[in-house]
């Protein structure tokens, strides 16, 4: 007879194994996506639509809800329904296995803050609002960042005002009715006619209307603050692993993955995963479906890779001393950016990986120090990502041309 005892035992001993069951299936699953993508991509092409093939169907219904769905992707530049959903399942996962105090839950999302559920709600409203208003935008042949709101403004907001219905509504609201806006104006009026990537007219104009947004909050704390003469509750922290890291290897790798998931504010290896799994998934059933069609999501994926692992490398000691730095920075502007203008050639994924793991993140860590207290430290990673992109591209042409 099983004593009173046991019985916990037992109830522990099953959701261990069914915990590690997950793992391994999840594990499983994405490298057997990975093995499709490369053996069997060329039979499988015609399983699914490519690019050119949503963009042209617009505006009809199917095609608006891949672009939307592709949007939550988009600052990735994988652009696609499957990774979207992979990215949004993997955060899923991660935010339940911190609430339940998991211990393979990886990096605590969105910074322990507890917030997952806030944050993710606004950013989605800020998108699905900011393609309501300026879907009219796109079309065949102009693409427009309706992305921006998803991972910017909205997100910051929750981050730094707390959660709570006023704060995500309004930091939807102001994502879409600022944000995007200002992102359309730099790159048709500035980024196009110069020759210049859109990546950095999408992140000056995410630090632009972030700044005037957050001016406007500082005047009017009404729009995050139910009584503003009372200060902000810190948030309700999830639970979180607490074990010092040893910033070995073993760390570096799951870093490396987790910056793959650092810019929508999710910052984890299971996020990560569902990310690269879902664009992988696509690329098997039709390689010229993500990234905008061109072919080139494997070189893509290994430049971003390689950027970000130059950067936990060269920059540990500010890992260690910081708690946190943006080493991934280079991995959604410089990286993605040359890579879709000059080609995925060795020459420019090692130089744009190496540039900007050495640049990027401690102009971003610069700004952000010099940041007011009530403006999100985002802010200065994207206006890093502007310059960082503005220097490095053209530097990148002249070393293939010679």
């Amino acid at each position: 007879m099983e004593t009173t005892n046991e019985k916990p035992k037992n109830r522990l001993a099953a959701r261990s194994t069914l915990d590690i069951t997950i793992i391994w299936l999840m594990l499983g699953t994405t490298l057997l996506i990975i093995w499709l993508s490369f053996t069997y991509r060329t039979s499988w092409s015609a399983h699914w639509p490519d690019y050119s093939h949503m963009v042209s169907s617009l505006p009809e219904p199917s095609a608006w809800l891949r672009w939307v769905l592709g949007d939550i992707s988009e600052v990735a530049f994988y652009k696609h329904e499957f990774a979207s959903i992979g990215l949004l399942a993997g955060a899923y996962l991660a935010y339940w296995a911190n609430r339940t105090g998991k211990t393979w839950q990886g990096f605590t999302i969105c910074y322990g803050s507890g917030l997952w559920s806030w944050l993710v709600t606004s950013s989605l409203l800020g998108l699905l609002l900011s393609n309501l208003l300026w879907g009219w935008t796109v079309t065949a042949t102009s693409w427009q960042p309706t992305f921006a709101a998803f991972v910017s403004l909205p997100a910051a907001m929750v981050l730094m005002f707390g959660g709570g219905w006023k704060v995500t509504i309004n930091g939807a609201i102001m994502g879409a009715v600022f944000v995007t806006p200002m992102c359309l104006l730099i790159v048709n009026y500035v980024c196009n006619p110069l020759g210049l990537p859109a990546v950095i007219g999408n992140v000056t104009g995410m630090a632009v209307a972030s700044v005037g947004a957050f001016l406007l909050c500082r005047y009017l704390p009404s729009l995050v603050k139910s009584d503003p003469s009372k200060k902000p509750s810190a948030p309700v922290l999830a639970p979180a692993i607490t074990k010092t890291p040893d910033y070995g290897v073993i760390w570096s790798l799951r870093r490396v993955l987790a910056d793959f998931s650092e810019a929508p504010f999710f910052g984890n290896e299971w996020a990560s995963l569902g990310l690269i799994a879902g664009a992988l998934l696509a690329y098997t059933l039709n390689p010229t479906s993500p990234v905008y069609g061109s072919g080139l999501l494997p070189q893509l994926i290994a430049a971003q890779a390689l950027t970000s692992a130059l950067g936990v490398v060269i920059w540990r000691r500010q890992w260690i001393l910081h708690g946190w730095y943006p080493t991934y920075v280079p991995l959604v502007s410089v990286v993605p950016a040359a890579v879709l203008t000059y080609g995925g050639s060795w020459q420019v994924i090692a130089s744009s990986a190496l540039l900007g793991a050495l640049i990027a993140p401690p102009l971003a860590c610069a700004i952000a120090k010099r940041l007011p207290a009530d403006m999100h430290g985002f802010i200065g990673n994207v206006l890093a990502m502007a310059i960082s992109t503005l220097l490095i591209i053209p530097f990148i042409g002249l070393l293939i041309a010679s």
